[in-house]
């Protein structure tokens, strides 16, 4: 029932938090120069017929909150219109549609990546407190910090795809398998930076664990190491590295562009891009409201793991309530 509450509440404001960012977006793309008119006659003659078949078709010559208005209606049917440039008269829904799919799966491919080798190198790191494993792996993480993902994204392509020829340096491919194969790089150049901060949280919270009262007399109890690392430091560890496992997909949504650009993606930051450049209004406006969609469902799913791994948390929420 706790549960049930909550997730009504954050579904409320998450609500509010995304018609307040719809609204922002507007404002911005309507005080930015240049018009949309301009961008959908392009090289045609500026008749006064062709204006006003485009003004009544895009509404551009009602006023700022009756346009506002008429896209909300249509954007909480996830009808977010038609693009004016990227794809003329492309619905935007099915344009984004298209492209989200091939962000969202290399974001997960590079947390994937960044669970499967951050984690089990912080937790080694924070058990070896400065001996060579944890001197080494806090080096490797400083690396991954200073390394950018444009920077790290032309390495790995130059000598993985140049060089030694052991990846394609372009295109998505065909299947699961050639999928894998083709976005192997990005996510590793996206999960460069990414691992150095899963490695510091896990190393800082394995730490914390490891100096518990409890961990000591699991130990004083004959327990292995192996299972006091699982059962204690691992489960105990679980809430720092489940919090930062959201914002890290959060966070490689926003740094797929750079990479996206690299290796010649037609992702969604590509998309927004493009529609930010040739001022797709529409395009702009559902791509910013998909992807804050994305960030509040990430964040609830998020809140909600916490509260089943910590009772700690679920006790707050009921004084709190």
């Amino acid at each position: 029932m706790m549960l049930l509450s909550f997730t009504a509440r954050r579904l409320a404001a998450a609500a509010v938090l995304l018609l307040v960012l719809s609204f922002g977006v507007f404002a911005l793309l309507a005080m930015t120069p240049g018009s949309p008119l301009q961008t959908l006659i392009g090289t045609r003659p500026a008749t006064p017929e062709l204006i006003e078949t485009l003004n009544a078709k895009y509404h551009l010559d009602q006023s700022f909150l009756t346009q506002y208005w008429s896209w909300l209606g249509n954007a909480v049917r996830f009808d977010f219109g038609q693009s004016i440039s990227v794809q003329v008269d492309r619905g935007v829904t099915g344009l984004i549609g298209d492209r989200l799919l091939l962000s969202l799966q290399l974001a997960v491919y590079a947390v994937i990546l960044v669970l499967g080798f951050g984690v089990p190198l912080g937790m080694a790191a924070g058990i070896r407190r400065g001996r060579t494993t944890d001197r080494t792996v806090s080096l490797l993480a400083t690396f991954g910090i200073s390394a950018p993902a444009f920077v790290l994204s032309i390495a790995l392509l130059y000598v993985f795809g140049v060089w030694l020829d052991w990846f394609p340096v372009f295109g998505v491919g065909e299947g699961f398998r050639d999928r894998v194969v083709h976005l192997t790089l990005p996510a590793i150049a996206l999960a460069g930076f990414l691992s150095a901060i899963v490695i510091r949280q896990t190393r800082a919270a394995t730490l914390t664990v490891m100096h518990q009262d409890y961990v000591a007399f699991a130990r004083i109890r004959g327990l292995s190491p192996f299972r006091v690392l699982v059962r204690y430091a691992l489960r105990n560890s679980a809430l720092p590295i489940v919090t930062s496992a959201g914002m890290l997909l959060i966070a490689a949504l926003s740094a797929d562009l750079f990479v996206e650009q690299v290796f010649s993606l037609p992702g969604v930051a590509s998309l927004l891009l493009q529609a930010v450049t040739d001022k797709d209004i529409p395009v702009v406006q559902g791509v910013a409201v998909l992807l804050g969609m994305v960030v509040v469902l990430v964040n609830l799913l998020v809140d909600l793991l916490t509260l089943v791994l910590d009772p700690r948390t679920r006790t707050s929420q009921n004084r709190g309530a």
